[in-house]
């Protein structure tokens, strides 16, 4: 159905939209403090762990500062954070020795992995609902939120509203 088709019904669905995405995010907040809770962990700290894991390899500390949104200073914070607890360490660039890499630490990675794991079956069950269109149609959507929310930040850091 066209937006025109859909005619007066358009403002109902926008509105339901917006309270379903503010207890979306809502609830993604709170699950995210207390898997951070049950880690021993700041939520961003939980975050930046999980965005490290997905980076390729050894990254700097601009570089999680790019990831997070987060200043250096703050970044570098984090980092000294996940330093004490075990799962990052910092070594010199072999290749340049002015920089200093952050390294995930495979094992504890590996019990930070195995509670994500653990979390993951009734999300899958969710998931196994949809059909293969409705899940790309997901992920554009996450896609794209997460491109908007990273300009939004700027956005907001950069002291617009």
């Amino acid at each position: 159905m066209t937006q025109k088709e859909q005619g007066g019904r358009r403002p109902e669905l926008m509105a339901e939209l917006s309270a379903a995405s503010r207890r979306y995010m809502a609830a993604y907040a709170l699950f995210n403090q207390a898997v951070a809770d049950r880690l021993g962990l700041h939520p961003t700290d939980m975050q930046c762990l999980n965005l490290l894991s997905l980076e390729p390899g050894p990254v700097t500390t601009g570089r999680i500062a790019e990831l997070t949104g987060l200043t250096t200073g703050s970044a570098t914070r984090l980092v000294d954070r996940l330093e004490r607890a075990g799962y990052v360490t910092r070594e010199r660039d072999t290749a340049d020795r002015r920089r200093v890499l952050v390294t995930t630490e495979p094992e504890r990675m590996a019990e930070f992995g195995a509670v994500w794991q653990r979390l993951n079956g009734p999300w899958h069950a969710m998931f196994d609902a949809y059909d293969d269109d409705e899940i790309a149609l997901l992920t554009a959507h996450m896609r794209r939120t997460a491109e908007l929310s990273a300009t939004q930040v700027e956005r907001l850091r950069g002291g617009e509203l």
